[in-house]
């Protein structure tokens, strides 16, 4: 494949550590769908082409119902991007999943509902999108992660067992990785909510029932926008605290501590959240480190051709204005059609 172009999206927290970091080329890019979040800087990781973007803008001015994640991804997608690795705050739903540590989540139900959520609007296009993440990056970030109590040989047997199970990715010789100070975990169920507000008790407990592991509100649209765009897309998720569901016990100590003064949890939370960036920055600087040494590893992501049988509308009849401007995620599939 052509050259492997790594994005970063910078969420929460993670978002201004990088933006603080990145020096490059800015670029302010123009796509059909309005401005990006922020411009997009160019620069160079471990010897590999990288391009940052925070999620928030300037300031984390944009609440998650209004990030233009249309335009981020059709932006990233015009810079050559072929993948991306995201970030964001979580609360967790699990007890296992403690503040601080770091969640690689595979699946995601989707409760974000103000949120544009396709560009192909004047067509039938219908990805597969079975497995959100794709299972190359997951696998890399897993792998070099921290395994935590469970042990390292446990996290990469789990993870090599989750991309077994597609032919089409093949396993490849790992180099050994030093020990992380942080724990990483291998999967996870992301609940989108489309906020700004946090959940009540009683959604948090639902969340719970469902399934879910965390709760966000970025990953939705942005995972199927990126699959669309055929992007390959993986999330690290940052742990802040236990959302809502989970009640401290009734001991006089605890009623003293739920009394406390809300600044001071939130003094907490934001601790949380800075502690997790660090750790995140070092996951992904490991990660980008394997990928520059071996970038043929990523060739094998599934998302890269996943239009090849989502367009189902006759390309005859597709406006060739749709065509135009759209070029650069689809065009290659219509031949002469358009010419």
């Amino acid at each position: 494949m052509s050259e492997i172009r790594v994005g970063l999206i910078g969420g929460s927290g993670l978002g201004e550590l990088l933006r603080s970091r990145a020096e490059g080329t800015r670029h302010e890019v123009q796509t059909p769908f309005g401005n990006p979040s922020d411009a997009i800087v160019e620069t160079q990781w471990e010897g590999l082409s990288v391009f940052f973007l925070s999620r928030h803008g300037p300031g984390h001015l944009l609440n998650p119902s209004q990030v233009p994640y249309r335009a981020n991804i059709f932006a990233l997608k015009k810079l050559g991007v072929t993948h991306i690795i995201a970030s964001g705050a979580v609360g967790s739903l699990r007890e296992e999943f403690k503040p601080r540590d770091l969640v690689i989540p595979d699946q995601i139900i989707d409760k974000a509902r103000r949120r544009a959520g396709t560009f192909y609007e004047h067509a039938a296009v219908h990805v597969e999108f079975a497995e959100p993440f794709c299972p190359v990056l997951r696998r890399i970030l897993v792998e070099e992660g921290d395994a935590g109590t469970r042990g390292r040989g446990d996290a990469e047997k789990n993870a090599n067992a989750e991309v077994a199970s597609d032919s089409s990715v093949p396993a490849s010789p790992r180099p050994p990785v030093p020990a992380s100070p942080f724990t990483t975990h291998s999967r996870g169920c992301y609940v989108c909510m489309e906020g700004p507000a946090f959940s009540t008790r009683a959604e948090s407990l639902m969340h719970r029932l469902w399934g879910g592991d965390l709760i966000g509100m970025t990953c939705m649209p942005e995972a199927k926008l990126a699959r669309e765009a055929e992007i390959a897309y993986a999330l690290i998720a940052l742990v802040t605290d236990y959302d809502c569901w989970k009640r401290p016990p009734v001991t006089a100590a605890a009623a003293q501590a739920e009394a406390m003064d809300p600044a001071l949890l939130l003094k907490e939370i934001i601790a949380n959240l800075q502690a997790a960036s660090d750790n995140a920055v070092h996951l992904i600087q490991r990660a980008l480190r394997r990928i520059a040494a071996n970038p043929q590893e990523l060739s094998q992501s599934p998302a890269l051709s996943a239009l090849k049988l989502a367009i189902w509308s006759d390309k005859t009849r597709i406006p060739r204005d749709q065509v135009e401007l759209l070029a650069p995620l689809w065009v290659k599939y219509f031949g002469e059609t358009h010419a």
